[in-house]
């Protein structure tokens, strides 16, 4: 997957690789980078529009977690991955992202201020069978609540990347209702 990207995008191999984060990446990324910059894309936002049932949730009860829909811009972090890490890097991505095919890794152009660089971002494949759109904010909160994979509870993942979100100035009023719907269904761990 990652050749046909190469192959079609070499400018984006050519010096240091830059990742976009928009969710759990933003406060567990769990790769190494030489530096991380507060960034926009343009022509999609995140939303809780994937049914985890790897590490968030299970087959018999998925979890819910964001991906990159169609539509608006986006504000997260552009992760500069030096040349040297980029293979590493890449391979645990593909392990962490691509589980299930629910997202497919696209070439964007990350805005960081006045600096611009190609990057990569993982979008959801809305033609997938863990897409979801058009739930409500209660029922974004009950599906969560629920949630518990090998990566841990849905509900911290939400919590911890709202939080993260916040700390980068970003306040959305649907998340800020979640969180509080989340948070009066009992205490909140700090695990990642």
């Amino acid at each position: 997957m990652f050749e046909r990207l190469i192959h079609k995008h070499p400018e984006l191999y050519k010096d240091d690789l830059w990742i976009f984060g928009y969710a759990s990446l933003l406060w567990n990324p769990g790769f190494h980078h030489n530096e991380a910059r507060p960034a926009r894309i343009y022509g999609f936002h995140r939303a809780l529009c994937v049914r985890s049932w790897v590490h968030r949730g299970t087959r018999q009860r998925p979890g819910l977690v964001f991906g990159l829909d169609i539509g608006g811009s986006c504000v997260g972090r552009g992760f500069r991955v030096a040349r040297a890490h980029r293979k590493k890097v890449l391979d645990y991505l593909i392990e962490r992202e691509l589980a299930t095919g629910v997202y497919k890794p696209q070439v964007i152009n990350v805005h960081m201020n006045a600096y611009r660089r190609k990057g990569l971002a993982f979008v959801v494949c809305r033609d997938h069978q863990q897409y979801v759109r058009g739930l409500s904010v209660e029922r974004e909160a009950e599906i969560i609540h629920a949630g518990q994979g090998p990566s841990g509870a849905n509900r911290d993942y939400v919590l911890n990347t709202v939080t993260e979100l916040e700390r980068l100035g970003i306040r959305d009023r649907r998340l800020s209702r979640l969180k509080s719907l989340l948070k009066s269904t009992g205490g909140v761990s700090h695990g990642a």
